[in-house]
């Protein structure tokens, strides 16, 4: 666990209310999907480290679960995330060669942040809103992050998806400032 403390204060941004922790949804000894010459452990360990600089530049503090492409073990993330008022867990999703979109998988009371996550990312990424959906919506009924840590998934986009793909590598620096103004505004209010 590491908290990122480096505060270029925004002028005028109302003080944090809440904890934030960001993760990558997958590491070395899990890579998750693989498709189009790439790896789901690396796109979202790199969009972590992404969004972590973004949230520090925007005065967040904000826990990790790891940096570059080192990756805490799952139930080390969950812990850390059942600490946070605010706890996003970036993947990729994996389907047919025409599946799109992006998705957030959580619990009711975290669809809000979801609906706003999917919308500023399908804008940036000109890819279809899947929306907020309960935990059990994708291929597994019980997901930890979730279940145990009361966090929300981040689905950005389908690795599987040249489309998606293309437009994630290209606009991952953009997403990350944006999904970070996101996510410093929830934490911001009381």
């Amino acid at each position: 666990m590491r908290w990122i403390t480096e505060v270029d204060a925004v002028p005028q941004a109302a003080p944090q209310a809440r904890t934030v922790m960001v993760s990558a949804g997958h590491s070395d000894t899990t890579p998750g999907a693989a498709a189009n010459g790439y790896r789901e452990a690396d796109l979202v360990c790199e969009f972590r480290s992404l969004t972590s600089q973004a949230l520090a530049k925007r005065g967040i503090r904000h826990l990790t679960d790891g940096e570059g492409m080192i990756n805490l073990p799952l139930r080390e993330a969950v812990d850390i995330a059942r600490r946070a008022d605010i706890a996003i867990e970036f993947h990729c999703n994996a389907g047919g060669p025409k599946a799109s979109g992006v998705e957030t998988l959580s619990r009711p009371e975290h669809y809000r942040l979801g609906e706003a996550l999917c919308a500023v990312t399908a804008d940036v990424l000109g890819i279809a809103n899947r929306g907020a959906k309960p935990e059990d919506a994708g291929p597994h009924s019980r997901l930890a992050f979730v279940s145990d840590g009361g966090g929300l998934i981040l689905e950005l986009c389908f690795i599987t998806s040249k489309h998606d793909l293309a437009s994630f590598l290209s606009g991952k620096r953009g997403l990350a400032d944006e999904i970070a103004r996101v996510v410093a505004d929830a934490a911001r209010i009381q």
